[in-house]
């Protein structure tokens, strides 16, 4: 009976080693193929999301030989010395 149970046990091991063995060697081989179309996948998305912007940019603009200018806005609200609220105080002894 232990016997048996041993022989089934020893069994079990084996089959387990084999299948992990198996992943191993098939992961090294298919791993590097399955990167690859990630990456080609993620390349085209964003080329087309770039190749979108692009589109926009260039529809927003004027026509062709135009040029636009633009100037740095006006800052009126320049720092001024004043920090805050000048408190006038005697120090006391």
């Amino acid at each position: 009976m232990q016997e048996a149970e041993l022989m089934g046990l020893l069994r079990t091991l084996l089959i387990l080693a084999i299948i992990y063995y198996a992943v191993r060697f098939l992961a090294r081989i298919f791993a590097p193929i399955l990167m690859k179309k990630m990456v080609s996948k993620m390349q085209d998305k964003a080329q087309q999301q770039y190749n979108q912007q692009n589109q926009k940019s260039q529809s927003s603009t004027t026509r062709e030989g135009e040029t636009i200018i633009d100037k740095k806005p006006n800052s009126n609200n320049q720092g001024s010395n004043t920090v805050g609220e000048y408190v006038d105080f005697e120090e006391i002894d």
